[in-house]
């Protein structure tokens, strides 16, 4: 999620304390139902986050006399990165529901490396390992991925105050601070998000606002591919991650749409919540088959020439021109028709604050 510029952070703030307003009628019973209804659905999703960060923990390989080795430790290697792309898609599932209720936990687990950076300043981190400062699985892929990491990415890290390059742990102490501090922090942190994760502490409201935000998203995701940028740039999974997003907005919004449709028009010739839900269902539809028709878990590179701003012609006819302006139509909010707008209007139907950038 984007944490250097005013996006999802901003708005589920804005959310949770929105939610607060009452929105009468049967929506008390109503939010209690998807708040209940939700706490089930997402336990198991959680309970593997955690899962899969105890994997992650247990198979990094803590070496006598020596730091990691790429061939050596080849096995150990692989076995951590599977287990990191577990919780990824696990996370990527769950966090449009979580992250407006917990964004605490939220920027301890999914927190960017410029965005750590941003709050610790030119001193940066002098330690990967131990668990303190930069977190979090974009912390632990920068480690696991430090040798494949991708040139425009190092160009766009190198510039900000505080950076240090990625690597291996070098010596015996820093690969067994690498379990014991950063590893032992997510499995920590995931814990914790499981254990608070009750109907008492749901805001339902904030939650579907946060999937709106979370569509929205998608498009910065997409553009960011152009600077280096990018959500899981290490790994260069970050079109893995617009699917597991896609995949799990869908899961939780399903929770509401019996609520939705249960609305009527609110005026002669307004779409009922029936119709709204149709129109975000298609959406979903074909911004899945987007996703669908890309080979492999990579954005596809842009064009030397791309500017978001005012893409060419020609750029937008590329393989990642022709992604971007398909997540474009899809997710802007201010664009009738988008899965945002429709979402947004679904929001009204129930009380909702609608999601603004």
């Amino acid at each position: 999620m984007s944490r250097v510029t005013v996006g999802l952070r901003a708005s589920a703030a804005a959310a949770a304390a929105l939610a607060l307003v009452g929105c009468g009628g049967d929506s008390s019973d109503e939010k209690t139902k998807v708040a209940s209804a939700m706490q089930a659905s997402l336990q198991g999703d959680l309970t593997d986050l955690w899962h899969a960060a105890i994997a992650l923990q247990a198979a990094a390989p803590t070496p006598v006399g020596r730091g990691w080795d790429a061939m050596t430790d080849a096995a150990a290697i692989a076995n951590m990165k599977t287990a990191w792309i577990q919780a990824r898609t696990v996370y990527e599932h769950v966090e449009g529901a979580t992250a407006p209720i917990f964004p605490d936990i939220d920027l301890s687990i999914d927190d960017r490396y410029d965005g750590f950076l941003a709050k610790l300043g030119a001193a940066g981190d002098p330690d990967p390992f131990d668990g303190a400062g930069v977190t979090g699985m974009h912390g632990i892929e920068r480690i696991l991925y430090a040798d494949l990491i991708p040139a425009n990415v190092v160009a766009f890290e190198a510039i900000i105050p505080g950076y240090r390059p990625a690597a291996f742990p070098a010596t015996e102490a820093e690969a067994a601070e690498f379990k014991s501090g950063i590893c032992a922090k997510l499995v920590a942190d995931a814990k914790l998000l499981l254990d608070d994760w009750t109907p008492q502490q749901i805001d339902v409201s904030g939650s579907f606002q946060g999937l709106i935000g979370l569509m929205n998203e998608q498009q910065e995701k997409v553009n960011k591919a152009a600077t280096g940028e990018e959500e899981s740039r290490y790994s260069q999974r970050t079109l893995a991650d617009l699917r597991a997003n896609l995949a799990g907005t869908q899961k939780i919004y399903g929770l509401f749409t019996s609520w939705l449709k249960s609305k009527p028009a609110p005026a002669a010739g307004s779409p009922s919540g029936a119709d709204v839900d149709a129109s975000i269902a298609a959406g979903f539809t074909s911004l899945g088959a987007t996703y669908a028709g890309v080979s492999g878990d990579a954005i596809p590179a842009p064009p030397l020439t791309w500017a978001a701003e005012n893409p060419s012609p020609a750029d937008l006819q590329t393989p990642f021109g022709k992604l971007y302006e398909a997540v474009h139509d899809a997710v802007d909010p201010t664009m009738a028709g988008s899965i945002a707008y429709q979402m947004n209007l679904g929001a009204q139907l129930l009380g909702i604050p609608v999601f603004t950038e």
